[in-house]
């Protein structure tokens, strides 16, 4: 039976340009929307401190979020437009057409639709949260008609209800890949989607970030020099995903912490009384169900139970950019009782269920920034809407606790949840959603620490983990690595820790892979013959007197990092997304799949490569890894010729708790950071709270300003600023005081 899609009417070529209107539209509001903006803005005032941070004070809670959206347009408008063009599914009107499938896919799984009604039926708190959000963007976007949104000229109050979840892969796919989703929608209909050159100069490629790992610990009282819970909050994202920013109000907000640009919540932070720290997840929130299908007539329709039941044909269009015009392209999206369509194996269509969108998610988000205590802590949380993050928790009463995921389908344990699963029976029908209390998590653990590295939580407390046994799998599917080894060593060691000390430990450069790495290629070489032992003598010297921590003087990191990334083409490639957790395991099969010789021949290639690139293979990794920031824009450029600064760190995937994700860009010999350490706090709840931070670069996006960089040397060598959590001691470091717009 042939199961491919009527391609006339999945797919159609462009049918229509129309002119591309891009930055001649200009928002004007009306007299009674401009009468609304400046009462907000006058009961909001924005402190800027002595770092450029924004500190947020509002008469209400809807006051203070008005004023934070407008604190983010300020410092960042393209970032904000950007994360809705996404959530959106327009950003191939940004961008090119190289994001019609990627907005093809968000379409399908967002449906803007039910984001409209969520808005229309949200409960008063939240409706008007919602509106100040809009308002807020909106005030600034009528201040400043030198701004030139790409898309967005108007921003709507239901926009949040699409981008209910902070993290950096806000969308659970179920594994299907963004490839499937073309492959199965145009079935080699158009040779190629290739833009113009220099079409997408403005965004990043729609490729899935390289960099989704976080570091998230909680120390409880027997573990410090105060007798306080401390919380360490690290998270490896995309540089400058975030803004650092304090959200006070007089109705019992007062949240500091980090914002996704476009959002009104601090997504990981802290307030008096207690912290959060989300860490990304694998938990299987999301399942793809193999349909048996079929045609009656003109009807495609799928088999359930045994009965045939008619797939939705729901059009969708998506315009995408072309020079100075916009092409339109018309979709079929087809969806099953389980969800939407989004690609085929194995001659059976795969439809995806998912809880990616809720007004719950949305809640949530914002009521933990409000909690006082654990047990508020755990009322918010008992929404069961976060999708993608595991969470860290400390408060001043001496609780730390951790929750391995949030949301959580009760499923049939017969069936492997990793893979598709059957979809013609009921069988595999998710069964209501876990209680709080049954998910994998931990309570206030005798051991007095807890830790999680993107890694099985069945580790996170060492002796006091939860017993992997007494959870289903599909609960907590990852693996062990690197990184989490090297931070339960540190964490069980922890004595009388001060808040210096928690900062040194997050900062650790140990790297953990090469405690089995380096033995390896020793080995290897010892057993090699007298020729290539002569030649390679003076490198393995190098390599074996390595103390194998990281370090910008150091030639052994530049040597040892280099011959590592070369050698994961050894590796295996992982089926599924929590196959990929399992890092440990991979890297013993490479080293067990390469041979003595292939492990030496990938040495001997570095030493050429750094020949070549700097004429002498004693490069120091500081030479060769460098920290840059020129313009701020979100597809950052790079050169060698111009002021950069060594960096000491390296991708956090050889076990460094730190990450600094770098590679050679277009037309640099030097390495550049790109991804990793972003905004990272240190916070110790004591009777008055004490609290460090420090972001990548600086706060602000502009070159101009005196905050573009000058948090960069504090950011590569782990020294953190004080946290101007208390108004006295903001006064006494204030930049800028103002009421949004009066600028």
């Amino acid at each position: 039976m042939n199961t491919t899609p009527v391609m006339k009417k999945g797919f159609a070529i462009p049918l229509l340009f129309i002119a591309w209107m891009g930055q001649a539209q200009s928002y004007t509001p009306s007299p009674a929307e401009l009468g609304r903006y400046k009462g907000e803005a006058a009961n909001c005032t924005i402190i800027r401190d002595s770092w450029g941070i924004p500190h947020i004070f509002g008469k209400t809670d809807a006051d203070a979020v008005f004023g934070l959206l407008y604190a983010e347009c300020e410092t960042d408008f393209p970032r904000v437009e950007k994360n809705y063009l996404e959530m959106l599914g327009r950003q191939a009107e940004a961008y090119g057409e190289s994001f019609v499938f990627y907005d093809l896919e968000m379409r399908m799984i967002y449906d803007s639709a039910a984001a409209r009604a969520d808005y229309a039926a949200s409960p008063p708190w939240l409706h008007k949260l919602l509106d100040a959000f809009a308002d807020g963007v909106n005030y600034y976007l009528y201040k400043h008609p030198d701004t030139h949104p790409l898309v967005l000229h108007h921003f709507e109050p239901w926009y949040p209800l699409m981008f209910t979840d902070g993290s950096v892969s806000a969308t659970s796919t179920g594994g299907i890949q963004l490839s499937e989703v073309k492959d199965f929608y145009t079935r080699d209909q158009l040779s190629s989607l290739t833009p113009p050159a220099g079409e997408v100069a403005a965004a990043p490629a729609p490729t899935e970030p390289s960099e989704t790992g976080s570091n998230g610990f909680a120390l409880a009282g027997s573990r410090t020099a105060s007798g306080n819970t401390m919380l360490y909050i690290n998270p490896h994202v995309p540089f400058y995903f975030r803004l650092e920013v304090q959200l006070v109000s007089e109705e019992g907000l007062n949240a500091y912490g980090a914002v996704t640009w476009g959002q009104f919540f601090i997504y990981q932070g802290f307030n008096a009384h207690c912290g959060w720290m989300h860490t990304s997840s694998e938990a299987d929130v999301a399942d793809v169900y193999e349909e048996k299908m079929s045609r009656q007539g003109q009807q495609w329709v799928y088999e359930y139970e045994g009965k045939p039941h008619p797939v939705i044909d729901r059009p969708l269009t998506i315009r995408c950019k072309r020079g100075d015009s916009l092409a339109t392209y018309h979709f079929s999206g087809y969806s099953t009782g389980h969800g939407a369509v989004l690609g085929s194996r194995h001659g059976r269509w795969l439809s995806l269920r998912e809880y990616n969108r809720s007004m719950d998610a949305l809640k949530e988000a914002w009521l933990i920034t409000k909690a006082n205590n654990f047990a508020e802590y755990k009322q918010a949380m008992s929404l069961r809407a976060n999708t993608t993050n595991n969470t860290v928790y400390a408060d001043d009463k001496g609780h730390i606790a951790y929750w391995h995921g949030n949301f959580m389908p009760r499923r049939d344990t017969a069936y492997n949840w990793a893979l598709p699963v059957d979809g013609t029976t009921a069988a595999t029908e998710w069964k209501g959603v876990h209680d709080l209390d049954e998910i994998v998590h931990v309570y206030d653990p005798s051991t007095g620490w807890i830790q999680n590295c993107n890694s099985t939580p069945f580790t996170s407390s060492g002796k006091a983990s939860p017993d992997r046994h007494a959870y289903p799998t599909y609960m907590a599917p990852e693996g062990e690595n690197f990184r989490a080894l090297n931070a339960e060593l540190l964490l069980n060691a922890a004595q009388d820790l001060t808040l210096a000390g928690l900062i040194a430990k997050g900062y650790d450069h140990y790297l953990t892979a090469f405690d089995r790495l380096l033995p390896a290629l020793l080995d290897a070489y010892a057993g090699a013959p007298d020729s290539t032992k002569a030649a390679l003598h003076d490198p393995i010297d190098v390599l074996r007197q390595w103390d194998r921590r990281s370090g910008e003087r150091s030639v052994a990191t530049t040597l040892a990092i280099e011959w590592a990334t070369r050698m994961t083409r050894y590796a295996p490639r992982p089926a599924t997304a929590e196959e990929a957790t399992y890092v440990i395991p991979a890297l013993e099969y490479e080293l067990a799949h390469s041979t003595g010789a292939d492990k030496l021949y990938e040495l001997t290639a570095v030493i050429t490569d750094l020949r070549q690139r700097f004429g002498d293979w004693k490069k120091e990794w500081g030479e060769v890894c460098r920290y840059q920031r020129l313009t701020g824009h979100i597809n950052e450029t790079y050169d060698d010729n111009r002021p950069s600064l060594a960096a000491g760190l390296v991708s956090s995937s050889f076990g460094a708790l730190p990450s600094f994700q770098s590679r050679i860009m277009p037309g640099t010999k030097k390495r550049y950071g790109y991804s990793g350490n972003s905004f990272i706090a240190a916070v110790e709840f004591g009777p008055r709270l004490h609290a460090k931070t420090i972001v990548t670069g600086g706060e602000s996006s502009d070159p101009n300003s005196p905050h573009f960089s000058d948090q960069a040397a504090m950011y590569l060598e782990g020294w953190f600023k004080d946290v101007y959590f208390y108004k006295d001691d903001l006064l006494k470091n204030t930049e800028k005081q103002y009421h949004p717009g009066g600028e």
